[in-house]
């Protein structure tokens, strides 16, 4: 389906109910399913990446299509490796591309039988779950922290429990420090101190767990208020004090953009305050790379140049995002450079000779791609989203709070 997302006005008002945390919702899965827990996990997301992973937990086959989520790709491996079984894990095209080999090497270690059932050190995988035995492993913490969150939620449930000594400078933390909290939550205790991060042997406690909002669908609400005249917008079920490292989003604009965040209730509400002009925006996202997408589009939007890091996780996401946004951001007149590797800049000017009237935006089969670029009809006018029921993924309802906020929706053809 392609859609032509339209913006008749410029103020942003009203009440979204923003979807639950996918990050979130796919860790205290697994970590329900290690508990044994008889308490259902209130609030679930209702994104595709959740919904692969709950119908996995609860299949009674031994083969699961996992389609585009990498997520439910990184944690079900881990899990499945110590359930006694023999299990074949494959995903999309996209998801076959996508490496996975630190992870099984780690779990090799650990007594893990996986195979490669096609290319080597990619999916799909055929998985023998067998008893694993603890120790330590070396893991490269640069590449993806989804590695080191599947290790660690199994980590007490294996022989004499795991150490993870990380090399290299951690990638996304923030996630890192959300798993662990949510474990802490369901009774596991850790220690991490300096590059090893050591978790002992011991039982996870049932809980009721019920999921908060997610930071990073707030992004994009957070970027239609800054390109409005005037705001005044409740993003329910969300909290500032959250686990999300994207919370960091919140200072983010109110220090940039002067957007206020207040939390009443279980809502944020945002209001504009007064915005101090800027020559460039440098932000590093090492920590935050899924609204990185987010911030390329909105600085274009307000035509400020901009320096981007921390950016090198992006290349194996759902897409190459650094080549996606180069090709997208292009039909917006604004050439991207990538002057190193995870770096991403532009010099704030625009080539009119390439400005689309329409954009029509690919979004690769991956949802950040469009509802990171639906903000472009506030300063364009109008904007056609290719294949655009990818924002399922993580954001079903996406295009329906659109029209609440006053966005035209309207289906066209190719």
């Amino acid at each position: 389906m392609n859609l032509l997302l339209t913006r008749p006005d410029r103020s942003i008002t009203g009440e979204i109910t923003l979807p639950s945390s996918k990050s979130i919702s796919n860790r205290v899965l697994i970590i329900n399913a290690l508990s044994y827990s008889s308490f259902p996990v209130k609030n679930l997301s209702d994104c595709d990446d959740s919904v692969v992973m709950n119908q996995v937990l609860e299949s009674n086959t031994n083969r699961f299509d996992i389609g585009h989520a990498g997520t439910a790709m990184r944690f079900l491996t881990a899990y499945l490796s110590k359930i006694v079984g023999e299990w074949y894990l494959t995903g999309s095209g996209r998801m076959q591309q996508r490496p996975i080999a630190i992870l099984v090497d780690a779990l090799r270690q650990m007594g893990a039988l996986i195979e490669y059932t096609g290319v080597v050190g990619f999916p799909p995988l055929k998985i023998t779950g067998t008893a694993l035995k603890g120790g330590t492993i070396e893991l490269d913490g640069s590449v993806s922290s989804q590695y080191i969150s599947a290790l660690l939620m199994i980590a007490p449930t294996v022989q004499g429990g795991l150490t993870l000594r990380l090399k290299n400078k951690i990638t996304s933390r923030s996630y890192i420090e959300m798993t662990l909290q949510l474990m802490k939550k369901f009774g596991i205790r850790h220690q991490w101190s300096g590059n090893e991060i050591r978790i002992e042997a011991q039982a996870y406690k049932p809980v009721p767990y019920t999921v908060e909002a997610d930071w990073s669908a707030a992004s994009y609400w957070y970027a239609m208020a800054v390109l409005s005249e005037q705001c005044d917008l409740y993003l329910k079920g969300l909290y500032l004090n959250s686990t999300q490292g994207d919370a960091i989003q919140a200072t983010w604009f109110e220090k940039y953009f002067g957007l206020r965040s207040r939390q009443e209730g279980d809502t944020v509400r945002l209001t504009k305050g007064r915005e101090v002009p800027l020559k460039q925006l440098n932000l590093n996202f090492i920590e935050n790379p899924d609204i990185a997408q987010t911030w390329v589009v909105l600085a274009i939007g307000k035509q400020l140049p901009f320096y981007f890091t921390g950016l090198k996780t992006l290349k194996i996401k759902e897409t190459d995002r650094i080549s996606a946004l180069k090709n997208e951001c292009a039909k917006l007149g604004a050439i991207l450079t990538e002057p190193a590797e995870g770096e991403l800049t532009w010099d704030g000017q625009l080539n009119e000779a390439l400005v689309q009237k329409e954009p029509v935006i690919a979004t690769y089969h991956d949802h950040r791609m469009a509802m990171a670029f639906a903000p472009v009809a506030q300063f364009n006018g109008a904007i056609r989203i290719e294949d655009a029921m990818v924002v399922t993924k993580s954001y079903p309802s996406f295009y329906d709070d659109l029209r609440k906020a006053g966005f035209g929706i309207k289906e066209v053809t190719p």
